[in-house]
This record gives C-alpha cells, sequence and structure tokens, in this order.
C-alpha cells in the first residue's frame, strides 16, 4: 500500500505532473439518504454515479466544491482526493500525502484505464418467476440483476423497468465501457444520442449499440417500459456532461466513439435469415459489424425443429435472454427449463442444448466475439 508522507508547499515534488480537479471525500453507507441531502436540500449536482444498478458511489459539484460520496460510516474524517496526470510525481513518489494539520490527500489517476476484470466462467441459469430480486438504481429506475455472479466482474446484465409513465428524470451522461446494448423488451422509450439526429422512440424489439462515451439520455417512456442492458465491465463509471446540449444538431452515423459506431436497430425493418443452427432463424443488430467483430446480438426464433444439436464453443461470453415462449436448457447434462424472462450464460467447452422450444420462443443471443463457431458434439 501506499505510505502516507508529509510535503510542504515549498518540496519540488508537490510540483510535479499536473492536477485536474480535486474532489473532498465524504464517507457515507448507505449512500441514498446523504445523495439526496445533498442534491435536494443544498442544490448539488449529479457528475458522475456508480455502479448504475445499485450505486454506491457518486460525484457532486455545487457551490464551488466536487464532493465524492463513497462507501464509510457516518463520522469517518473526510479527505482530499486530487485527479493527477501522473498520480506518482505529484506525489513525489507516494499515492497518499499528509498534510501538516493532519488532512489526508489522495493522488488518483485523472483518466485511468478501463479495468477489465479476468474473465471467471461458469454456468449461470436465472429465472424471473421465484427469484428475482429488484432495486432501485440511477435515475429512479428499478434493476434486476439477470447475470449473477457477473463472470468475475467481466460482464453485467440488468432487466430495468420503468414503471410510470412519462418524462424520466435523467440527464445527458456518457458510460465509460467496453461494450454496451439496450434491447427494449417492453413499451417504448424516447432517447436521444450525440451526433445522430434528432430524439427518436424505442419501441419493443428495438436495440441500440451505445458506444464507449457516446453521450446521450433518456427523455420519456411508456407502456410498462422494459429494456435489457448489457455490458463490460460489470462496474463502470457513468459521468455527467452539462457542456453537450442534446440533440446536437448534427448527424454523423459514421462517427467513430472509440473504435465503435452507434446502431439502432429497427425490429419491424428486420430480415430473417439462417441462425446458427438449422431449423432457426435470426435477425441481426449489426452489431457485430459496428464493433468490428467485438460483439453480436441477434434475436433467434426456431422455424419448424423443437431441439438445437448439442454443441460447444470456445468463446468469451454466450448468454441469453428468453423473451418470449419458452424452452429447457440442457448444460452439461443438466436439464434447465426456461420461460420468459429467464436468462443463461454458457462457459467455453460446456456441451449445451435447447430442448423443447415452443413454437413462439424468441430468444435475445448475445455473443462475444461475434464470430463464434459452434461445434456440434
Amino acid at each position: 500500500g501506499s505510505q502516507a508522507s508529509v510535503v510542504s508547499m515549498t518540496d519540488p515534488s508537490a510540483h510535479a505532473g499536473q492536477v485536474h480537479d480535486g474532489q473532498v471525500l465524504v464517507p457515507c453507507s448507505p449512500l441514498d439518504p446523504t445523495l439526496q441531502f445533498f442534491t435536494q436540500r443544498l442544490g448539488f449536482k449529479v457528475d458522475a454515479i456508480f455502479p448504475a444498478d445499485a450505486p454506491t458511489v457518486a460525484v457532486l459539484s455545487g457551490h464551488g466544491l466536487t464532493l465524492r460520496l463513497q462507501p464509510g460510516h457516518a463520522g469517518e474524517a473526510g479527505a482530499l482526493r486530487l485527479l493527477c496526470d501522473d498520480p506518482i510525481a505529484c506525489g513525489g513518489g507516494s499515492t497518499e500525502l499528509l498534510a501538516p494539520n493532519g488532512t489526508r490527500v489522495e493522488l488518483v489517476d485523472a483518466n485511468p484505464p478501463l479495468d477489465i476484470p479476468a474473465l471467471v466462467p461458469s454456468l449461470m441459469v436465472a429465472h424471473l418467476a421465484g427469484d428475482a430480486r429488484w432495486g432501485t438504481g440511477r435515475a429512479g429506475m428499478q434493476y434486476r440483476d439477470i447475470i449473477p455472479g457477473r463472470q468475475g466482474g467481466r460482464f453485467i446484465g440488468s432487466h430495468i423497468r420503468i414503471a410510470t409513465d412519462g418524462p424520466v428524470p435523467d440527464y445527458v451522461h456518457y458510460h465509460k465501457v467496453r461494450f454496451q446494448m439496450i434491447y427494449c423488451h417492453r413499451g417504448w422509450a424516447r432517447l436521444v444520442y450525440e451526433d445522430q439526429g434528432d430524439p427518436f422512440v424505442l419501441r419493443a424489439g428495438d436495440c441500440v449499440l451505445q458506444p464507449p462515451q457516446i453521450r446521450h439520455r433518456v427523455l420519456e417512456s411508456g407502456d410498462g417500459l422494459e429494456v435489457i442492458e448489457l455490458g463490460c465491465p460489470a462496474e463502470h463509471e457513468t459521468l455527467a456532461d452539462r457542456d453537450t446540449p442534446l440533440p446536437t444538431g448534427r448527424v454523423q452515423p459514421d462517427r467513430d466513439f472509440h473504435g465503435q459506431r452507434f446502431v439502432r436497430h429497427i425490429a419491424a425493418d428486420a430480415e430473417w435469415v439462417p441462425w446458427r443452427f438449422p431449423g432457426f432463424v435470426h435477425r441481426d443488430t449489426g452489431i457485430g459489424q459496428a464493433t468490428e467483430g467485438l460483439a453480436a446480438c441477434r434475436v433467434a426464433r426456431p422455424d419448424g425443429v423443437t431441439n438445437t444439436p448439442v454443441a460447444v464453443h470456445d468463446a468469451e461470453f454466450v448468454f441469453g435472454f428468453v423473451l418470449e415462449g419458452a424452452a429447457t436448457l440442457e448444460a452439461d447434462g443438466v436439464m434447465h427449463p426456461l420461460s420468459s424472462g429467464d436468462t443463461f450464460v454458457v462457459p467455453a467447452g460446456m456441451p449445451h442444448a435447447l430442448r423443447n422450444c415452443s413454437p413462439d420462443l424468441q430468444l435475445l443471443d448475445v455473443t462475444l466475439p461475434d464470430d463464434v463457431p459452434f461445434d456440434v458434439v
């Protein structure tokens, strides 16, 4: 760990590197009461909050101050957090300093690289009926974790719903992610994205790819909105952007956002073509092409058969969400009945198949990478 040291204002090491911003650390647990106090009573604005499904950290600004609310017990001593180009250089070899009056100063990277946890592959089956737990996340939305265990923290899956129709208390924001997509399962939402034209309505069956750091906002929802959101890594920052008005007045569908392009897939315009297994068809959302093969998202359904062959894959991530109908996942010889709202992740090397697929089955099929060989065994 870092050792605290006392640095005087005349110490040359104190001027090495560049400090971009400073934050006052405010320990609090749980987050919500303290967050409401500073935002609703004192008028602070949210600059960043994470994780989105169950926030524990928030960065606020207002009245000439920036606060970082983070886990800790009320009454603990706060500290200063300085965001630097080079924390080690700023601290003269240490990333934690102690001022002469005892104030602790943390020195952190102003723009740290994205932390992608190592994959911990495992078979995961989660059911909507019986064991679903809903919690309140960012902007008052209700979240359900649909990838328990999160494959070691590498992936997150959230079933998100907004029960009431009307405006959504969202703000222009962006995410520091490797991959993130949203599929509209029920209802509709009106969204707006950076350089993608005017706000549009995302309807049931539609899908968007949110490339890294694209600015966006949820404006309105209706008809009991439910969406499926998948992302990597599981824990990532959501940051507010108050300087970018949306819409921007520009339409740049081919704009590159950190190696990816925005995708809006409209289900009503999609073509059904053969899936990876005979007797099934799918519609492709275009995410594979827009991510240059990093990921793919398809909706598959049976077309005359009820079973897939037993197969294995060597992919990083193979995920399924039952949108409609029913099926049975056979994985490593064990049967797992599935119905609407149920999810699964099948790890590499595990023999698996879909059995007893109902004629109305529709399966949200997400893989990383796009081009995954499935070998029949």
